[in-house]
């Protein structure tokens, strides 16, 4: 009798740090989560990137980088002092997704305008506007991070797109 519970018991044991073992190497499979998000979205901004880098190429541009992934072109010097927060701008614009699609325009819709730095506008756009004056013409490419992100606008702007605006500021009030 002695034995079969020795067998057991050793069995037991071995089948148990078997399992443990077996557990341990799947938890140092998974990745973490985290890092896992982190390196998924560093590869989408290098995409991203390049695209527009692409797009900027091909049609002779020469854009300049904000550290925050905002590509600007002042084409047209406007008066007076910067634009800052607090600010409500009044600006005619047109917007196009990176295929060329025109997806909307003050022409149709008319001239808008906000409180700088209270959002309601895409990040990207709150960015760019702090580098002009009154009279500025500009050109910004906002990559999904800084215009719609993942979901689009659920109207005319599809998830994680490319936005290509061109801007003209009407008029600012303190």
């Amino acid at each position: 009798m002695l034995t079969v519970r020795t067998f057991i018991l050793i069995f037991m044991i071995i089948f148990f740090s078997c399992k443990t073992e077996d557990q341990t190497k799947e938890k140092k499979k998974i990745p973490n989560k985290k890092e896992s998000l982190e390196e998924i979205n560093r590869l989408l901004v290098d995409k991203d990137t390049e695209l527009i880098k692409s797009y900027i190429e091909r049609r002779g541009w020469e854009m300049n980088m904000t550290k925050s992934g905002l590509w600007y072109m002042i084409y047209k010097e406007g008066t007076g002092d910067l634009i800052k927060k607090g600010d409500y701008i009044t600006y005619n614009y047109k917007v196009w997704l990176l295929d060329g699609t025109l997806i909307y325009t003050s022409d149709e819709l008319g001239a808008k305008s906000f409180v700088v730095g209270k959002g309601g506008v895409e990040s990207g756009l709150e960015e760019g506007v702090l580098l002009l004056k009154e009279n500025s013409k500009a050109r910004f490419i906002l990559p999904p991070h800084l215009a719609h992100g993942l979901i689009g606008d659920e109207n005319k702007i599809p998830a994680r797109s490319i936005l290509v605006y061109d801007i003209e500021i009407l008029n600012i009030d303190d």
